[in-house]
């Protein structure tokens, strides 16, 4: 009996090892059909312990053979087991990773919500303060002469109007709320209503607007939205771009949809901050209150959001000559005009 014992065990752990081998070679591709091969194996070495067994104790041939099928026979029903509990394991795993996914980017969400209204809520009480205190000088006619206090009193309004404006777009975007309005769009005259909306701005700066396209495009985007990403951008780059500096716009047609590039000659963006630029409220300095014609930081995150919505994005060139190149790109179907 003892060598019955040794004979049955031996095979049942020599097959046990090769099939444990089998099994973490098998682990490293497919999580699912090592599973598979558990309970196989199981079955597999309960029979190699049966036919040392049987050949120890000369067990007839017809019983033998017996005990192999109806293991035989268990087979399929054991891989059917592994492969059900392991595709149950697997659901369970990837549906454990996306609640951790989903409550790090919810964490992360929140963060940096909480930072943008506090940061918003500091850029509004600044202006607001200054407009108050140059109210009550006009109220009481003690403004200084020939101050312009009405004028600053219109800037501030006007700056405070494009902070919420672009504080709205961007919780449609975060939300997911926004729908988009699409139809044919001729992307020169969005690029052409865009520059002549920037102009007056540029001229006040001494920033030279260009604008070129290769030809006609027309895409089916929403226009309103598009026009509001496109002429971020091109504030974005206005603001940036020293005096007697150059501003280029150039529209262009691809395979796969339209791509609008906007140059500027901000002097280039250290690549530790490029990939800071399109966060909400980030501007590249620490000081919370915004130098003079310098926006919430909404701009960009907007205009790379409706982009997205779109089904393209806004990408930046950190150095691109004397300045920086961002990229609008539009997917899809694009019509020669």
């Amino acid at each position: 009996m003892l060598l019955v014992v040794l004979l049955s065990g031996g095979a049942a752990v020599a097959v046990g090892l090769v099939g444990a081998l089998l099994v973490d070679r098998q682990a490293r591709s497919s999580l699912v059909w090592a599973a598979v091969l558990v309970p196989v194996l199981v079955l597999v070495i309960v029979a190699a312990g049966v036919a040392a067994t049987a050949q120890a104790m000369f067990i007839s041939e017809h019983d033998h053979q017996v005990v192999l099928v109806v293991l035989a026979t268990c087979l399929p029903i054991a891989g059917l087991f592994g492969w059900l509990v392991a595709r149950r394991v697997e659901a369970v795993v990837r549906h454990s990773v996306e609640e951790a996914a989903t409550r790090e980017r919810d964490r992360v969400v929140e963060a940096r919500r909480r930072e943008l209204v506090a940061w918003v809520s500091h850029d509004l009480r600044t202006p607001l303060a200054g407009i108050r205190a140059m109210a009550e000088a006009l109220d009481d006619g003690v403004a200084p002469p020939g101050s312009d206090y009405l004028g600053r009193i219109r800037a501030e309004t006007d700056r405070m109007s494009d902070m919420v404006g672009g504080l709205l777009a961007l919780s449609r975007l975060q939300s997911g709320s926004l729908v988009l309005d699409v139809a044919p769009v001729d992307l020169a005259d969005l690029v052409s209503d865009t520059v002549a909306g920037a102009r007056p701005v540029a001229e006040r700066r001494g920033v030279v607007l260009s604008a070129s396209a290769d030809r006609p495009v027309v895409a089916r985007v929403d226009g309103a939205e598009l026009g509001r990403a496109l002429a971020n951008l091109v504030a974005n780059a206005v603001t940036h771009t020293p005096s007697d500096g150059a501003v280029r716009i150039r529209l262009a047609a691809r395979t796969d949809g339209a791509e609008i590039t906007v140059d500027d000659e901000c002097g280039g963006i250290a690549p530790e901050d490029a990939g800071r630029l399109f966060e909400p409220g980030w501007r590249g300095t620490g000081g919370r209150t915004p130098a003079a014609g310098v926006g919430a930081g909404l701009g960009l995150a907007v205009a790379r959001g409706i982009a997205r919505a779109h089904g393209g994005d806004v990408e930046v060139t950190p150095r691109h000559g004397p300045g920086c190149r961002f990229r609008l790109v539009v997917p899809g179907e694009v019509v020669p005009g």
